[in-house]
């Protein structure tokens, strides 16, 4: 059933409710009364308040969900929730790690991705966004030049995520066979509950190079959406140890709509499980928990990658 409603303050307000309530699919998971939300914000809304005052209170109420794949648009701004973020320590210096990298000159970069081999012949690569397109060419080229290290770190810590194709592009060539990584399931109507079954997702593995020593996955809060599925994928691998600190989730594979106003919401309509059909919206964990020391930062040394190499080193 198709509602109409009026494009004036409690019209927009009501359809930017309705899209929530009818599409958006963590309501059961993080224990949300929408009823309560619309009770509470509703009877803010006034027939004369101005774009902007309308806009605010419907960003503060969509900041509810808790969920940072939930974003209003309209021409003059953008709602965010950082908060999955932003209440936790940063576990990542870019600073200290141009001092692992070195200059331009010392380091590669091909397909969004840096990287080195360190004096201790351990590979060093850094990826910070799963929007940068990988080429197979250049994996294969990054992978040939890292077998010869004793083991790879693999950087993702800041990646905010971008192309699930780029995940799987990448996270194939550490599989040696077809492996069941997760499940994902659809909204099938509009009550809260209305999901399709879990369907299974598999990862196939690259027919290209594949890297077969030992990887070390570095993590922070700053790895959300894309990048959470990715860290959830990489440990099916064999020889895969996570560290660092929990990602900031974002499972929710993200839906549009738009309302009376021409203004653009944008939520979480497809929950995405891993293989245990536990979700991952609100993270996933490291294998071992390694956060930023101090003392360390204090003389550039970044806790979490040495960590990496101490590992790597057994």
């Amino acid at each position: 059933m198709n509602l109409q409603f009026d494009n004036n303050p409690k019209g927009n307000f009501d359809a930017l409710w309705d899209i929530i309530d009818r599409n958006y699919c963590f309501f059961e998971y993080k224990s949300i009364d929408w009823d309560r939300i619309y009770d509470e914000y509703s009877s803010r809304v006034t027939s004369d308040m101005s774009s902007e005052g309308l806009f605010k209170l419907m960003g503060q109420m969509l900041a509810e969900l808790k969920d940072g794949h939930v974003n209003l648009s309209a021409s003059h701004d953008i709602t965010r929730y950082w908060e999955w973020q932003e209440n936790y320590p940063a576990n990542f210096d870019i600073d200290i790690q141009k001092v692992y990298l070195g200059n331009e000159t010392e380091y590669s970069r091909v397909s969004g991705m840096s990287y080195k081999i360190l004096e201790d012949n351990v590979g060093y690569l850094y990826y910070g966004s799963f929007s940068s397109d990988v080429g197979n060419a250049s994996l294969d080229l990054i992978l040939m030049k890292m077998a010869l290290c004793s083991g790879l770190i693999i950087d993702v810590r800041n990646n905010g995520g971008g192309s699930l194709v780029n995940v799987d592009k990448i996270a194939s060539r550490f599989f040696n066979e077809r492996t069941h990584i997760g499940y994902i399931s659809h909204k099938i109507g509009p009550g809260h509950n209305d999901f399709s079954e879990l369907y299974p997702k598999y990862l196939e593995s690259s027919d290209r190079v594949r890297f077969q020593k030992p990887v070390v996955v570095l993590t922070n809060r700053g790895c959300y959406s894309a990048t959470n599925e990715f860290v959830s994928i990489m440990k099916y691998a064999p020889q895969i140890t996570v560290i660092g600190d929990k990602t900031g989730g974002g499972s929710g594979l993200p839906f549009s709509s738009e309302l009376p106003n021409g203004w653009s919401i944008r939520f979480s309509a497809s929950p995405i499980l891993n293989a245990e059909k536990e979700h991952i919206e609100f993270g996933v964990e490291p294998d071992i928990y390694v956060s930023m020391l101090q003392e360390d930062k204090e003389n550039n040394r970044d806790t979490i990658i040495e960590k990496a190499r101490e590992l790597l080193k057994r």
